[in-house]
């Protein structure tokens, strides 16, 4: 690999590994959304890029005051034998691909940069049953670098909107301007951050990954970055339909209990209390109990109570909140997420834990709700949150001429761990 030119004719430095943390700012809410649609907001931008290339000693470029990244850290990104590490990385990887189309299109082959030289130490930390937070990683590491504590605050005041008020001029957006002692205490924080990354790779440089597992780890980011394709037209219906059917449903309850809002749960259990039914909770499976002995009044009130609180239909909302300009949902696993076993977790809407379907009229069903035929589905069906439940699995398309297999272990994990203890 050779040194970089740079535009005033002299040699930058050669680049063979760079650990990155970075801090940004985007009005979409990163934990309800995503970090892929999280970049795709037109607000999205990156305020600090701290660095160390090669081992040595941290750089931070204040982007939010004007900095520019150099030449080589730019193409070194871009370089897929140059080896990137964060904390976390997937999300440093998705910030940087949307900075680099925003501002050197030219130069970008694809949407995402290719995870295949990115190494992620939280990756690391979780294959060695460490926490999945950075702080968390360091304390139980007992590092001399720890992560600032006053990182929260900082990140609410510069990361993300803030309220107009009265005392700070009605703006809905704190600037380094705002508060100059805050940003010098947010840089460091910055770069601590990538101390500590470097600190956690140091302390468990005896205890690499195998590499076997960094590929999977690849494998894993691509999924994420390809994502899934919606059917928008049934998620915004079901959307719809289940905004109606909790209003009748509640409307229902409301003429047969005489309460206010029969779905509060202190109304709730008052007018139970009224009727020689004390209960602490009226979650499903309290609810449930209750239904047993309950006489026809109760029962109805019960069973229209377990329909509106159906959580599962929460998961088109979820789809409507982390849907992607692209019409697909990026980001749904996380690799290494159960650090005892080392399998995927689940994230956003939750693609390992969906309800099951065992409607024989699934497809019919279906169509009822893409054309949004509400008085069809409440006549057809007893419930019709149950059959928005079932549909979820089918709001997520295949590309054309394809098809999703549904496959599933048993107590995988149980089992695995038997044979590998020798169990017969």
């Amino acid at each position: 690999m050779l040194p970089l030119l740079c535009r005033g004719g002299s040699y930058m430095e050669m680049i063979k590994e760079m650990s990155i943390d970075l801090e940004t700012y985007s009005d979409v809410d990163i934990k309800k959304s995503g970090a892929y649609r999280y970049v795709e907001s037109p607000a999205f931008e990156i305020l600090l890029f701290a660095v160390s290339i090669n081992g040595s000693p941290v750089t931070v470029y204040d982007m939010a005051s004007g900095d520019v990244l150099p030449e080589n850290i730019i193409h070194a990104l871009m370089d897929d034998s140059v080896t990137k590490w964060a904390f976390n990385a997937a999300f440093e990887r998705i910030c940087l691909s949307e900075y680099l189309r925003r501002e050197f299109p030219e130069m970008m082959k694809s949407k995402y940069l290719c995870p295949d030289s990115w190494k992620c130490s939280m990756i690391w930390s979780a294959y060695m049953g460490l926490p999945l937070s950075l702080e968390g990683a360091g304390s139980v590491l007992g590092l001399e670098e720890q992560k600032l504590k006053e990182g929260k605050d900082l990140i609410r005041y510069f990361c993300v909107p803030c309220k107009p008020t009265k005392t700070n001029g009605g703006r809905t957006r704190n600037l380094p301007v705002h508060s100059p002692e805050k940003w010098e205490l947010f840089k460091a924080y910055n770069k601590r951050d990538v101390e500590v990354e470097m600190s956690i790779q140091q302390k468990l440089k005896k205890f690499p990954v195998p590499d076997f597992v960094w590929e999977e780890y690849h494998i894993d980011q691509c999924i994420n970055d390809r994502g899934i394709a919606l059917d928008w037209q049934v998620v915004e219906n079901a959307i719809q339909i289940d905004t109606i059917s909790k209003e009748e449903l509640l409307s229902a309850m409301r003429e047969i209990t005489k309460l206010e809002n029969p779905n509060s749960v202190l109304q709730m259990r008052e007018w139970l209390l009224e009727r020689g039914v004390e209960t602490d909770s009226l979650d499903k499976k309290a609810v449930a109990a209750m239904m047993k002995d309950a006489d026809e009044e109760l029962y109805e009130v019960l069973s229209l109570r377990q329909q509106i609180a159906k959580s599962s239909v929460k998961k088109y909302q979820a789809m409507e909140n982390v849907v992607c300009d692209d019409g697909r949902v990026h980001g749904m696993f996380q690799f290494y997420g159960a650090n005892r076993s080392g399998r995927w977790a689940g994230r956003l809407i939750q693609l390992q834990n969906l309800p099951q379907n065992h409607m024989p009229d699934l497809e019919e069903a279906r169509a009822l709700v893409r054309c949004g035929d509400y008085e069809a589905l409440s006549m057809l069906y007893d419930s019709v949150p149950n059959v928005l439940s079932e549909l979820i699995r089918t709001a997520f398309i295949p590309k054309e001429n394809c098809k999703f297999v549904v496959a599933d272990f048993s107590a995988v994990e149980a089992r695995v761990l038997s044979w590998l203890s020798g169990e017969e």
